[in-house]
Parts: structure tokens; sequence; C-alpha cells
């Protein structure tokens, strides 16, 4: 079951993602940028399979350039896994399902 990801722009991130009581992964992404069109499905349907445990929004860069600035997002996809306010993971480069539920089952007690 997939599930469209909401946004979250610079000026709710820290509202949203910084002050969640659960793992949030944002997706930073750009309309242009090739391979993220092809991890957003992923995502999109681990958000479906797993968003009653963390939380899958989507960020985008050209749009919203303070915040991939404030964490040193320099290439996309960049996928970040934010817990209790702090920077956990950050995966660079797209990845096929398999491999982004074993980077992200540790934050969320996610079966791989």
């Amino acid at each position: 079951m997939s599930e469209k990801m909401n946004d979250v722009t610079d000026a709710d991130f820290d509202a949203t993602v910084l002050k969640s009581d659960r793992p949030v992964v944002v997706d930073f992404w750009a309309e242009w940028c090739g391979p993220c069109k092809q991890v957003t499905p992923i995502l999109e349907a681990l958000a479906g399979e797993h968003g009653d445990r963390v939380t899958f929004l989507k960020l985008n860069i050209d749009e919203n350039p303070a915040t991939p600035g404030m964490y040193g997002v320099i290439s996309i996809p960049t996928i970040n896994v934010y817990v209790n306010g702090e920077l956990a993971k950050s995966i660079v480069g797209a990845k096929p399902k398999a491999a982004l539920l074993k980077d992200l089952a540790p934050f969320a007690d996610l079966d791989t």
C-alpha cells in the first residue's frame, strides 16, 4: 500500500520534524532530480507500510534552501532520519527498497 508523503518546509521543519515524538524520515529532493523520482515511490510504499511508527516527509530543496544548508545536504536524493530532534542517519543516493529498509530498521523497529 502506497501513501503520498506530506511536504515539510523550512518554516515548519522545526515543529514538524525536530519536535516529533517519533522518528521522522525526510526525503530531500528536487523536481529535476531523476534519482529522486526513482526513490519517491519506494518511500511512499514504506510510508504506507510503516507510517504508524515513522513519519515520512519530503522537502523540496529548490523551494526550501535553508534546511538542506543547515544539514549539509549537497547531493540528492538525501534521506535523513531524525530521532528526538537529532539527525540520526543520513542516506545519500537512490537505493532499492530492501536497502532502504535495512538502513531505516534500527530507528523504527521495521521488518527487513
